[in-house]
């Protein structure tokens, strides 16, 4: 695909997206919310605060003039943390016709508007696109090989933002199963917290595994009864994503449940990341969603308490522990 490509947000996912976008050479503007931080990185040909000491490609510029980033763009990529995008993304709408690419995750809390359904409502869908699937990062910007997942209404269209991404080391599959996608990438970040936790408390790689596949099972339950396909969520975009987000060292929900297995407060271990944790705003979402749609996740409502400080997380464990035993399927 031809033509220039903005990308919205220069924290780690947006820069590294960024940098894969413009590796073979097409023009990428990269727009950072921070006029200071935006000239630093332009002058400094990195993004030193999250990916430091990876180089920029030449034809990578960062700016903070959201007129100018998205000038004739020909494709633009919303690298916000989900609460912001719904701030820049009516700017977006009446910047051109091209593809809109949501890469964030999340749901909202009060009225449980999925990533997709965001951009959808702002763009359309002739225009959204929707990126999700296991990525740190910090890898990406590296360069080593990723394997994720393009949706959208209409695969055609999948297929086509999927183009912009030309780097061999960037592998894209398309679906048109929007809902499974989205849900898939908000989902298991609260399943990552829980498994944060488990391993903040030692309760050994057992407990971690059992996490990770009871917490599955709660996914696909609450997803499918959303809406989602199967299949989707046992691709890169659910089962692909929650066992890196689960068990990955850069997974920043998985660092989140370790600092509260400490027994830091939440806006304490918050404080202790220092960037977005999605999954705990996805979480007070996925409490109400699931009690809207009688649907019954044990593991993400006692993320939620956790997180609410109205339950302690060796206790959660415990209590999780000591539930009735039932039929695996």
């Amino acid at each position: 695909m031809t033509g220039a490509v903005c990308v919205i947000g220069a924290g780690s996912w947006g820069t590294a997206l960024a940098m894969v976008l413009a590796r073979h050479g097409r023009e990428v503007r990269l727009l950072a919310r921070d006029v200071s931080r935006a000239a630093t990185m332009q002058q400094a040909r990195c993004n030193e605060y999250y990916l430091p000491g990876i180089t920029f490609p030449d034809s990578l510029s960062v700016t903070s003039d959201a007129e100018q980033a998205l000038q004739g763009s020909a494709a633009v990529v919303v690298a916000t943390p989900c609460s912001g995008a719904a701030d820049i993304l009516p700017r977006v709408a009446a910047s051109g016709s091209g593809p809109v690419i949501a890469a964030f995750k999340g749901l909202d809390p009060e009225s449980f508007e999925r990533a997709d359904e965001l951009l959808l409502r702002h763009v359309g869908r002739e225009r959204a696109a929707l990126l999700s699937g296991p990525s740190f990062a910090l890898e990406v910007a590296q360069g080593l090989p990723t394997a994720i997942t393009m949706a959208a209404a209409d695969v055609q269209l999948a297929s086509k933002a999927g183009a912009y991404f030309d780097d061999t080391a960037f592998r894209i599959y398309s679906s048109d199963d929007m809902t499974g996608v989205a849900l898939g990438g908000a989902l298991k970040n609260v399943i990552a917290i829980a498994a944060g936790i488990a391993a903040g408390l030692k309760l050994g790689h057992n407990a971690e595994a059992a996490v990770v596949t009871r917490g599955l099972a709660e996914l696909m339950r609450l997803a499918e009864s959303a809406g989602a396909r199967r299949e989707t969520l046992m691709g890169l975009s659910g089962l692909g994503d929650l066992v890196l987000t689960c068990t990955g060292e850069l997974s920043r929900n998985r660092r989140l449940g370790m600092a509260l297995a400490e027994g830091l407060a939440p806006d304490q271990a918050q404080a202790r990341i220092g960037q977005v944790a999605e999954g705990v705003r996805t979480a007070a979402a996925v409490h109400a969603m699931a009690d809207a749609m009688q649907v019954d996740v044990p593991l993400m409502q006692a993320v939620h308490l956790v997180l609410q400080n109205k339950l302690d997380a060796a206790v959660a464990a415990q209590q999780l522990m000591a539930r009735p035993e039932r039929s695996e399927i």
